[in-house]
């Protein structure tokens, strides 16, 4: 049998990232966190966690992680045919999801304030790229992620959620200055464009279906779609934007489409743990209804 308060001792270090931190929570001492831990990994026969600054999980920390949210998942479930033995009502489950940097910054906040408002949860949010988010899951790092793969992960449920679509834009200033002579493989090679980090292909995507080939882009990279809003209208460089994001800008003018009518249509999907939890239902809920109303039908 495992020991569990050894595991919620491994939760907490690699959740806050430290042992001192850790043992705050826990309110013990960091020493013993640190024996539970030396503990645990005498048991399972190897390390759980790397000591460094901050603490991370090894792939077999990372999956016992994710047995302690389940653990928590299910004990919340006695509430209602076990009161006695429930947890303190005052103990919030912690949700990890991952989920793509541009459903964070438009559709996916107002779905987890309203699920949260009323579950005794705490939501831990992780952002990763849409194509790289169903990692999270194999990984047992989250519970669940909003994800470009319709392929459930082992485990996992999935669902369609709709489509995100993207447009191609710049500040007026800079498309006349980099796309006088139109927008082709040789002025989309020469203008600075904008990425998110290395992972996102969304803007070669884009350039690949336009022009038929591959086309080296040079970029630069900056992690945040709102800070992609902002440099796209200083003129720093063109980008792949949420159209739901970028609406009032196209309004006004303060940006304009690279080619008009040429959107990119990115499918997303919600995958989940296959465990018996009205918590995990109820988030769900939430993210179907708020994809509903803000993303494009599949």
């Amino acid at each position: 049998m495992l020991d569990y308060s050894a595991l919620s001792a491994l939760a907490a270090v690699i959740r806050e990232g430290s042992f001192e931190r850790a043992a705050r929570g826990l309110h013990v001492t960091p020493s013993a966190v640190s024996q539970r831990i030396r503990l645990l990994e005498e048991r399972v026969g190897c390390a759980l966690v790397v000591r460094e600054q901050p603490c991370r999980a090894t792939p077999t920390g990372r999956r016992l992680c994710q047995h302690m949210d389940r653990v928590r998942l299910l004990e919340h479930e006695l509430r209602d045919t076990l009161p006695a033995l429930a947890p303190d009502e005052s103990v919030r489950v912690r949700l990890p999801v991952a989920v793509n940097a541009d459903s964070l910054a438009t559709w996916f906040v107002p779905a987890v304030a309203a699920f949260a408002a009323d579950a005794p949860v705490l939501m831990d949010l992780l952002v990763d790229d849409q194509d790289h988010t169903a990692e999270w899951l194999r990984s047992g790092a989250v519970l669940a992620a909003v994800t470009a793969h319709d392929r459930p992960v082992i485990g996992c449920n999935s669902r369609p959620l709709g489509a995100m679509r993207y447009l191609a834009a710049a500040s007026p200033g800079f498309v006349a200055r980099h796309f006088a002579g139109g927008v082709g493989a040789g002025s989309l090679a020469r203008a600075p464009s904008l990425v998110f980090n290395p992972k996102d292909a969304l803007q070669a995507r884009w350039a690949r279906r336009l022009c038929h080939r591959h086309v080296e882009l040079p970029r630069h990279t900056l992690p945040s779609a709102h800070a992609f809003v902002a440099a796209a209208l200083t003129g720093m460089g063109w980008a792949l934007h949420p159209q739901m994001l970028i609406a009032p800008e196209l309004e006004n003018g303060s940006l304009v489409e690279l080619v008009p009518d040429r959107p990119l249509d990115v499918p997303l999907h919600w995958q989940h743990a296959r465990a018996a939890s009205t918590l995990l239902d109820g988030l769900t809920r939430q993210i179907l209804l708020a994809a509903r109303s803000a993303l494009l039908p599949l």
